[in-house]
């Protein structure tokens, strides 16, 4: 009877124990790449919602310009027609009430659409 003591055999519990840590990380790698692209689509859907209320400020911010801008000229051709020193003073006053107005409202508007801005990326950031 001839027994070959050259080769290493491993013993069947090392190899459970191998295979089960085998297993064991290929799962934990698993659930961290999981992990890691919803992070990644969470930041892309709130970069979206930021980007898409972005645009709309930017809208606004243009449409209050040319507003400005119109009431500017609008006042410039009232104040050539005024007839007196009094008429130029009162056209003043309105302009610069209106102005006021307008700006407060404004304002306003830019708040709100920051809240929405924020409020949206928080919920596209909910959803995953």
């Amino acid at each position: 009877m001839s027994t070959d003591n050259t080769g290493f055999e491993v013993p069947e519990q090392m190899r459970d124990f191998a295979e089960k840590s085998v297993d064991q990380a290929r799962k934990a790698f698993d659930d961290f790449m999981g992990a890691t692209h919803k992070a990644v689509s969470n930041v892309e859907d709130s970069a979206s919602a930021v980007q898409a209320n972005a645009a709309d400020v930017n809208k606004k911010a243009l449409t209050y310009a040319e507003e400005h801008v119109n009431a500017a000229f609008k006042f410039a051709q009232e104040l050539v027609k005024a007839d007196n020193v009094e008429d130029m003073m009162k056209l003043q006053q309105s302009y610069l009430r209106g102005q006021m107005e307008s700006l407060g409202e404004q304002s306003r508007e830019f708040s709100n659409a920051a809240t929405k801005a924020v409020q949206d990326a928080a919920k596209a950031a909910q959803k995953k």
